[in-house]
C-alpha cells in the first residue's frame, strides 16, 4: 500500500435551495461565461461558502431521487485514532469524509459548518458519473459501441480534430487533440472555454472543442482534458434525447436509491457540464462508488466497470493510469477525483469505498495530494484484508 501512494505523489494533482435558471440577457450570460474561470480563483472564504451551495449561483438542473433510498446501516467502527481523523480533516479543510465497507458505514465525519443533509460539489468527480452513463446507453441501445466514432453522434466535429476519434478514445482522453488544463493559467483551455462566442443553438461545449488543432495520432498519447468529457456528456444527450440529468436520474439515482436530489450545473447554453460540477451529498457520492463497486447489474453491460477501471492509458509507472474517465490504481483499486480535494475511493477486494468532499486552498497541490493518499492507505489498511 505505501509503495503505491509514494509513487502516485505527484499522480494526485489531477443544500436544496432552489436551483439559478440559465441567464437570457446578454450581461447574465457574459457573467456566465466569466465564471467557470472565476471559481478556479475564489478566495478560501467564497470556496468555504460556495462548494456546498453552488445551484444558488449558478443554473443547474436537478437530478432526480426516488422513492426509495438504499440503506447505509451502522457497521463495526473503523479502528483509528479518532485525534488522527481529526488532524487530517483540520489539515485538508475537509468538509465530509465516509468510510463504507460491505455496505456498512463504518466511519463518517462533518465538518465546516457541512452535514449528511447538505450537497458539495463534486468538481471533476462528476467524470465517473457522466462515462458511466455512456455504458447505460450502450446497454439501452442507444450507442452501438465505444468504438464508434464521435461524429457520428456530433456531426459538427466532422473536419476538426475529431475526425476518427473514437468514443473509447474520448472516453480514455486519448484522442490525440492539443488541449492546455492548466488550473492556474487564466489563459488555458480549462479557464477559457466556457466563454466562446456561439451562434443561436449552437452547444458551447462543441464550438470551442471543434476549433482545438490535432497534437497527436489518436490513441497515441494520454492528456488530462475537461472539455472531452464535456464532450462525453453532448455525445450521450445526442444518442439518448434526454439531459443528463434526466438520464443520471432514470439509470441510477432512483433505481438504486440515491437518498437526495443532486444539481447539475449546465453551461450558458443550457446544457449540463459533463466534466464537472454535479453538487451531491457526501453518502450518495458513497453510493456511486458502491454502484460501480457492484459492477452496474441491469444499468450498464456485463463487464462494463471491469473495462471502465483499468488502466486503458498509463499515466506513471507502477500501475497508474486512466480508465474511462476512473482514476486507476495498484492493486485493482480506482477512484474519482476532482480538484480542491474531491474524492471517491474503491478497493473491490475489501468492498470498501471511502468518500471525501473538501476545499483545498488550491485547485490542485503535491503535497495535500500526498497527505491525502497516506491517510486513505491509513483508512484501507484499518478495513483489515
Amino acid at each position: 500500500m505505501r509503495k503505491w501512494l509514494m509513487a502516485l505523489a505527484a499522480f494526485a494533482l489531477a443544500g436544496t435551495a432552489a436551483a439559478q435558471t440559465v441567464p437570457q440577457d446578454a450581461e447574465g450570460i457574459a457573467r456566465l461565461r466569466r465564471a467557470g474561470a472565476e471559481v478556479l480563483f475564489w478566495s478560501q472564504d467564497q470556496r468555504d461558502r460556495n462548494f456546498p451551495a453552488m445551484e444558488t449561483i449558478f443554473p443547474t438542473r436537478v437530478v432526480r431521487a426516488g422513492g426509495a433510498v438504499r440503506a447505509l446501516p451502522a457497521g463495526t467502527p473503523l479502528p483509528v485514532s479518532d485525534a488522527d481523523v481529526a488532524a487530517f480533516i483540520a489539515a485538508q479543510n475537509v468538509a465530509g469524509l465516509i468510510v463504507i465497507q460491505d455496505g456498512k458505514v463504518r466511519l463518517e465525519r462533518y465538518a465546516r459548518g457541512f452535514s449528511q443533509s447538505g450537497r458539495w460539489t463534486s468538481f471533476s468527480v462528476a467524470k465517473s458519473f457522466t462515462s458511466t452513463l455512456v455504458g447505460a446507453a450502450i446497454r439501452d441501445g442507444y450507442i452501438k459501441s465505444v468504438d464508434e466514432p464521435v461524429t457520428k453522434y456530433i456531426p459538427e466535429l466532422a473536419g476538426s480534430g475529431y475526425d476518427g476519434v473514437t468514443i473509447a478514445q474520448l472516453l480514455t482522453m486519448t484522442s490525440g487533440v492539443q488541449w492546455n488544463e492548466d488550473y492556474t493559467d487564466p489563459n488555458s483551455d480549462v479557464a477559457k472555454f466556457g466563454a466562446v462566442e456561439v451562434k443561436p443553438g449552437e452547444d458551447a461545449t462543441v464550438a470551442y472543442m471543434r476549433k482545438l488543432p490535432r497534437e497527436t495520432a489518436p490513441g497515441a498519447k494520454w492528456v488530462y482534458k475537461t472539455g472531452e468529457t464535456n464532450l462525453v456528456g453532448v455525445l450521450v444527450t445526442r444518442a439518448t434525447g434526454k439531459t443528463l440529468a434526466e438520464y443520471l436520474s432514470e439509470k441510477i439515482w432512483k433505481p438504486y436509491g440515491m437518498e437526495q436530489d443532486a444539481a447539475w450545473m449546465v453551461d450558458f447554453t443550457g446544457h449540463e457540464i459533463g466534466g464537472c460540477c454535479l453538487s451531491v451529498s457526501l453518502r450518495d457520492y458513497a453510493r456511486m462508488g458502491m454502484f460501480a463497486l457492484e459492477g452496474g447489474k441491469g444499468v450498464v453491460p456485463e463487464g462494463w466497470f471491469a473495462d471502465a477501471t483499468r488502466a486503458h492509458a498509463t499515466v506513471r509507472e507502477g500501475g497508474f493510469g486512466y480508465g474511462y474517465q476512473w482514476w486507476t490504481y495498484p492493486g485493482g483499486n480506482f477512484g474519482g477525483q476532482g480538484i480542491f480535494g474531491q474524492m471517491i475511493f474503491v478497493d473491490p477486494a475489501k468492498k470498501l469505498v471511502i468518500a471525501m468532499v473538501s476545499a483545498w486552498p488550491k485547485a490542485t497541490d503535491p503535497a495535500l495530494g500526498m497527505q491525502r493518499l497516506q491517510f486513505v492507505a491509513t483508512l484501507d489498511a484499518a478495513a483489515g484484508q
